[in-house]
């Protein structure tokens, strides 16, 4: 048991701050970075985009660097559990300590600036790691692209996993809109990685960076491994190089390819890509965690590609079970487009287990979930009011079960089911 998460003012104060909603623009962070020094100039970064993929992708890319020789810094977004998750240097999370003591510099500046909860935190990973003496930062960007804070930063590549439909309210409703948004952390004449659907890689290429698409400029072949992830081959103007995964799903895989692809570009070897592709752990996406005497899978598919993507991933797992299904605790955002999220889940739920985060007030109802789930043909549905209720509602018998949703969800699940503290604010953001 981990001891319980460190309270202070300073992180009330932080998670205070996510009330205030989403502001894009860069003026504010750029403000608040030079008040600190500009830390983010002692470090190389790359920044990582997307819809969905965005973590694997640099978690991949970080561990990459890192067999490769490189002291890195990975900053990613959302947390599971712990705010200090988000600041990881050499593979360990800094410790709260640290985090803190920075946090307390920050927070004057920050409220100067009048800078938002993900200004704030992308200012401090910066702070952190140029403190940690990082060569090299791998930066998960937050919403969109153009205008989120991690684009104030100067990236020497810049990725882009894919573009689905979310945040529309914010990016636009078109997948045209939104590749418009995200295609702003490419940068003129500087290498740029991508898995983008065809249709849109013009949008892309007008940004006039040196893009390797996938599919135009690079390929992959993927070949399942069932519960040990994958086997792929990347081709590009580089070579061809054969790895290994323990990412699940395809999806998993393509994330893998899409950094190997970027650690090529940067100068890696073939040994290292090798060796971080092996390595790479991703928890809270296709995690299987060991609970009770069963397996528990948690996901953070949180829109239809998302959980599309999931199913796909899924059934041949199921079939190397003997089964077709499997029980589902499952609880979401209330904004997210839910019935899409469903439509993708259902047909491989034997029963459903609804609940909701209970420190995320954007969770939606668990009994304004049922009627979706009983369209869908789900005969049997729990209403949980919580996650230790939804995981006491799994019968003993059951070996295997999926968790996914949210990742608000999964930050209150997965500590009970390892046995962990986790923090106590609201989650926003």
């Amino acid at each position: 048991m981990l001891p319980p998460v460190t309270q202070s003012a300073n992180v009330d104060w932080l998670f205070a701050r996510q009330r205030f909603g989403i502001h894009p623009g860069l003026t504010r962070v750029r403000a608040l970075l030079a008040r600190l020094g500009d830390p983010q100039q002692q470090f190389q970064t790359v920044l990582v985009g997307g819809t969905n993929g965005k973590g694997s992708t640099a978690a991949s890319l970080d561990t990459m660097l890192r067999t490769g020789g490189r002291r890195t810094a990975l900053f990613t977004s959302p947390h599971l559990t712990r705010l200090s998750e988000r600041f990881v240097v050499d593979g360990q999370d800094l410790s709260e300590t640290v985090v803190l003591e920075a946090l307390e510099r920050v927070r004057l500046p920050a409220e100067e600036t009048e800078a938002s909860f993900f200004e704030v935190v992308t200012a401090l990973g910066c702070l952190l790691f140029a403190e940690a003496g990082a060569e090299w930062a791998v930066m998960e960007v937050g919403l969109g692209g153009r205008l989120d804070a991690t684009n104030a930063l100067d990236p020497v590549l810049s990725i882009l996993t894919n573009v689905a439909l979310d945040h529309t309210a914010i990016l636009g409703d078109t997948p045209e809109q939104i590749a418009q948004e995200k295609a702003g952390i490419l940068r003129p004449g500087r290498p740029a990685v991508t898995a983008l659907a065809p249709e849109l890689l013009g949008i892309l290429d007008s940004e006039r960076a040196d893009l390797w698409a996938l599919g135009r400029d690079w390929q992959v072949q993927v070949r399942p491994l069932g519960w040990a992830g994958h086997n792929l081959t990347v081709t590009c103007p580089l070579g061809s190089l054969t790895l290994q995964t323990p990412l699940l799903g395809e999806h998993g895989a393509h994330n893998a390819a899409v950094a190997a692809v970027a650690a090529w570009r940067l100068g890696l070897s073939e040994e290292a890509i090798r060796e971080g592709a092996a390595q790479t752990r991703w928890p809270g996406r296709l995690e299987v965690v060991n609970w009770a005497g069963r397996r528990v899978l948690l996901d953070g598919a949180h829109n239809p590609v998302g959980a599309q993507a999931l199913a796909e991933a899924l059934r041949p797992l199921l079939v190397l079970e003997g089964r077709e299904r499997l029980p589902l605790i499952f609880g979401a955002a209330e904004d997210k487009d839910l019935s899409g999220v469903v439509a993708a889940l259902a047909p491989l739920a034997s029963e459903v287990i609804l609940t909701r985060a209970e420190l995320s007030p954007r969770a939606a109802h668990p009994e304004h979930l049922a009627p979706l789930f009983r369209q869908a043909g789900v005969e049997r549905i729990t209403v949980t009011a919580g996650p230790a209720e939804a995981l006491a509602a799994l019968s003993p018998s059951e070996p295997l079960a999926l968790a996914c949703g949210s990742l608000y969800l999964l930050g209150e699940l997965r500590p009970l089911l390892l046995g962990e503290a986790s923090e106590s604010h609201e989650r926003w953001q």
